[in-house]
């Protein structure tokens, strides 16, 4: 993170001759910003400045051809992603798996009083002083 905050906020200075450049480091991009505004077109002994902010070095590889740093510059970090990205999986799977377990146990539960309804029906149908009991609890 500081390295990259030092690659914004580094300038580079040269003459329109590109005879000589430099590199001038800041702490804090508004200072970066004001030196280039300052100093951009000024004359140093007899040369016009150039003034922008540096970019880093391209290196082959990358998404698009070019990269700022090597491959393996971040071989740790990849490294660490993926064993996030399948701890993440492995989490989710386990997840999605209780999830199916509960559903099932609900339908299951749903099943056992569906058929406790009906069993409780065929009795009343079967017994006449069950279906008087009914009757007669729907009326109070």
């Amino acid at each position: 993170m500081a390295q990259q905050a030092v690659q914004k906020n580094t300038l580079l200075l040269r003459s329109q001759k590109h005879h000589s450049f430099g590199f001038v480091t800041f702490l804090e991009k508004e200072d970066a910003a004001a030196a280039m505004d300052n100093m951009d077109g000024a004359e140093l002994y007899g040369r016009v400045l150039t003034v922008n902010y540096a970019l880093p070095e391209r290196i082959k590889g990358g998404e698009q051809g070019w990269a700022a740093q090597p491959i393996w510059a971040d071989a740790d970090t990849w490294f660490e992603r993926q064993q996030q990205e399948e701890e993440m999986q492995r989490i989710q799977a386990e997840n999605q798996a209780a999830m199916r377990a509960a559903e099932e146990l609900h339908r299951k539960k749903l099943a056992e009083e569906r058929q406790g309804e009906k069993e409780d029906e065929t009795e009343m149908k079967d017994d006449p002083m069950a279906r008087a009991e009914a009757e007669f609890s729907n009326q109070g």
